[in-house]
């Protein structure tokens, strides 16, 4: 799961204030002109056949060079920017307006008085470069100026400076530390292995108590730090074990090493413990006798007398059947040396039923799941579909159209034909280049049919979400540009020249990697909503289609009729527009990731209420952005609000009413009213602090298996299974607008026992519980959380994974009809109910 992770936020995270491949270099300097005014000068260098535009261009034209300070009292800016150089003023063949742009060399100067100099002066220069075939995206140069000493740096270098110097070594980077002593790192490629090799084994004591004994072997001239450090030192070295019921730790781990040293330590200058050449920790547990293995780790950090490496966790597993521990890779690749339960009995006793007969129920009810699939899978590409013409409306990607179609349909020697046939394959390039994207996920569901179940309702994960999408949503909001690394553009863009089909190929992938800074974010939305639904990888390919083909379409149809660019709106201000109101929906939807992890870890830090409130907040902040009441740092001055602004400003304060509908109090669920529209986005009604409810509409429901058949076998009813999780959306939009409907809810109340199951369930099982198993890829494995255990009866019984699957049984576990799975027609559940109820009557007669 750690290397899934990291390779989903390599994708999203990668090298955010990266320069894009600009034919533009900025350089800065200061004149003083008195003892608080100083003329702040910058100076872009502009390549042959290339320009940049005025700051003055009028709407509807390229996007204006701007200097956008950030706002402070340690200064004021003395009248506006002056702007002077080598310029052309005309009508631009592109944008069809008169326009002023600067060929070679720019210098744009703004007088500003201190008054405070030990305050650097922050700002960004936005602005557009062009030739005479196509605009690159507007870009960003970002600048940090202290007038205190008169030194200015660019604000990167100033980051980069702040930074402690990392040097790569083989697959290790050497983290060279801040420290006046150490002045000669070593060279790169100085260390090919890490210093630390790590053995293990066990001792089995009396009484069911163990010893575990973890040993470092140390390389030469390195040092490994006790587990005793205090704060502002070292790492100190920490064994842990996986939350596990069945053991209980005596005490904290003990250490010994024949070269133990204590003292100072000139690297961090403090006192330490540190040991060379070997060291051992010992933990003393007690663990029960059904336990079968024990995973955990040990975190730790390696220094020499000059530098540090990163630190590092290396894995371990007990193995209690053979009497050892597997460390580091074979630890990672254990797949249970153990026979695994394949016994119908024993598989019986655990789960709490015997495993019914699926051929030829009693009832035949329910609609083909496979109907289903194939309706989720069109609305992902119709929302795939849709993420796509927003994209298209970014200034990233807008400004490109006209530019590209000109190029295809107006070059020397073009016929129209040949125009129209280039253009279609630079979109046939655009959309397979998208659909490329969902290849990898693809391949770790053939490795594992489950994992991307396991990747979307995995806590840390979502975390993980979270935190990107507020990375992206204040990308939108111009803080920042997220950016890939500007050389696979550079190199991406220097290979459209080899011309022919290869070279229209390249075309479409620069137009992909430069636009990422605006398409990134909706596409992290996508993969995000892909992972959390039940189709998996092929979820994730139709949205990538939908988002492919949008893009894709204008290119080839502006081709084909060109007429059509007339009616096509200029370029101006409202692309940026667009991207704000892009941020806030970003910012909406971090909330859904956090709520994601909260409601599978029950944190309880974002129930119902702050939930709602949140949103609350960004719809109202939504309206009064689009009023113009708040601005952000590309927006343009606002002269006068248009129709759209207004419509869609009191949508979203009409939008934050409907939320603040979700407070009202409903009766008979006792609990909050579900709202429709944010069915699957919101935390359950019954995830409360004030309305609290421990199950769905206040029924009686089960969380055990065992105790639910009990009880049916005491009242005389059918049961209902309920497979279910915390982060399911489809899960929540039954149990909040199909279960209320009087039809069914009635069914549910008077003529069942309700059994929530939740796959997604991280609590850990009882140590008799924990039985080895080979699940549906082969692999073996141990049960180890009550998610697994029920993912596993789902799947052992009834030969599905996805959520919700309803199953009508007996209390003796014999099958009423055909479960079904996500029904959102309140008639077909109800008829599925009605049908059970009816099977349970005849075979009582």
């Amino acid at each position: 799961m750690r290397y899934i992770s990291i390779l989903i936020l390599t994708l999203f995270f990668t090298n955010v204030q990266a320069q894009m491949p600009i034919p533009v270099k900025w350089s800065q300097n200061t004149e003083q002109i008195s003892d608080t005014e100083f003329d702040l000068i910058f100076t872009a260098v502009i390549d042959e056949g290339w320009n940049i535009y005025s700051q003055f261009v009028g709407d509807g034209g390229p996007i204006p060079t701007g200097l956008f300070f950030e706002e402070g009292s340690h200064y004021e800016l003395v009248g506006k920017a002056k702007e002077e150089g080598k310029s052309k003023e005309g009508m631009d063949p592109v944008f069809e307006i008169n326009v002023k742009k600067f060929l070679n060399k720019a210098v744009f100067t703004q007088r500003v008085k201190v008054k405070d100099p030990s305050i650097p002066i922050k700002l960004e220069i936005e602005y557009m470069a062009c030739d005479d075939e196509k605009c690159l995206p507007p870009t960003t140069e970002e600048f940090s100026i202290s007038l205190g000493d008169r030194a200015v740096m660019d604000a990167q270098d100033a980051i980069e400076m702040q930074d402690a110097p990392q040097i790569e070594s083989g697959d290790q980077p050497i983290i060279v530390l801040d420290n006046p002593d150490v002045v000669n790192p070593p060279a790169a490629g100085a260390k090919k292995e890490h210093p630390i090799k790590w053995s293990g084994s066990i001792e089995q004591l009396d009484n069911g108590n163990y010893r575990l004994n973890l040993t470092a072997q140390i390389k030469e001239t390195w040092y490994l730090y006790s587990q005793f450090i205090e704060e502002d030192g070292p790492i100190p070295t920490e064994i842990g074990f996986e939350e596990k019921a069945g053991i209980e730790l005596a005490g904290k781990p003990t250490e010994e090493g024949p070269e133990r040293i204590s003292g100072f330590d000139a690297i961090f200058n403090i006192d330490v413990t540190k040991y060379k050449k070997q060291v051992t920790f010992s933990q003393e547990f007690k663990a029960e006798e059904e336990l079968k293995i024990l995973k955990g780790d040990v975190y730790s950090m390696a220094c020499d007398d000059s530098h540090c490496l990163p630190p590092s966790s290396v894995s371990f597993l007990i193995d209690f059947a053979n009497s050892k521990v597997l460390v580091g890779p074979e630890a990672d690749a254990f797949e249970g040396e153990i026979d695994v339960i394949e016994d119908a009995g024993a598989l019986a006793t655990v789960f709490g039923m015997d495993k019914p007969n699926l051929d030829n129920p009693p009832g035949q009810c329910g609609e083909p799941e496979e109907e289903i699939s194939q309706t989720s899978l069109w609305n992902i590409f119709v929302l795939g579909f849709l993420g796509g013409l927003v994209a298209l409306l970014t200034p990233c990607v807008f400004p490109m159209i006209p530019l590209t179609v000109s190029f295809f349909t107006k070059g020397k020697d073009q016929t129209r034909r040949k125009g129209i046939t280039k253009a279609a394959t630079y979109g046939f390039f655009i959309l397979l280049i998208y659909l490329l994207l969902s290849v990898p996920f693809h391949l770790l569901e053939s490795v594992d049919s489950g994992i991307l179940n396991n990747i979307s309702t995995n806590p840390w994960l979502n975390v993980a979400f979270f935190i990107i999408f507020l990375f992206f949503a204040f990308s939108f909001f111009g803080y920042y540009e997220l950016t890939l690394p500007s050389s696979w553009s550079n190199k991406a863009s220097s290979a459209e020249g080899i011309g022919g089909i290869l070279g229209i190929f390249f075309m479409a992938l620069t137009l992909a990697l430069v636009s990422f800074s605006c398409t990134g974010p909706i596409l992290g939305s996508l993969l995000a909503g892909a992972l959390t639904a039940d189709g998996g990888a092929w979820q994730l390919t139709t949205g990538m289609g939908g988002f492919g083909l949008a893009l894709a379409l204008p290119f080839a149809l502006f081709a084909a009729f060109p007429g059509w660019m007339n009616t096509l709106p200029k370029s101006g201000g409202w692309l940026n527009t667009v991207k704000v109101v892009l941020g806030f929906a970003e910012l909406a939807l971090a909330l859904k990731f956090l709520s994601n992890a909260d409601l599978v870890k029950h944190w309880g830090i974002l129930k119902l209420e702050p939930f709602l409130g949140l949103w609350i907040i960004i719809a109202i902040g939504l309206g009064l952005y689009l009023f113009g009441k708040i601005k952000f740092p590309h927006d343009s001055p606002i002269k006068k609000l248009s129709i759209g602004r207004i419509i869609l400003g009191g949508a979203s304060i009409a939008f934050a009413i409907y939320l603040a509908t979700g407070f009202i109090y409903d009766e008979r669920a006792n609990s909050y009213r579900p709202l429709k529209l944010l069915s699957g986005l919101a935390p359950p009604a019954c995830y409360s602090w004030f309305r609290p409810c421990d199950c769905p509409q206040d029924l009686n429901c089960f969380k055990d298996l065992k105790e639910g058949l009990t009880y049916a076998k005491e009242v005389n009813k059918p049961v209902m299974i309920d497979f279910t999780g915390y982060a399911c959306v489809n899960c929540r939009k039954m149990e909040e607008h199909v279960w209320p409907e009087n039809e069914v809810y009635d069914l549910l109340k008077d003529d069942y026992v309700l059994i929530s199951l939740y796959v997604d369930d991280r609590k850990p099982l009882p140590a008799d519980e924990q039985i080895p198993v080979e699940d549906w890829t082969g692999k073996k494995k141990v049960l180890e959380t009550y998610g697994e255990k029920w993912t596993h009866l789902q799947f052992t019984y009834f030969n599905v994974v996805a959520q919700p699957y309803y199953v009508l049984m007996s209390p003796d576990g014999k099958l009423l009809n055909k479960p079904v799975g996500y029904t959102p027609d309140k008639m077909e559940y109800a008829n599925f109910l009605e049908c059970g109820v009816d099977t349970y009557t005849n075979l009582n007669k």
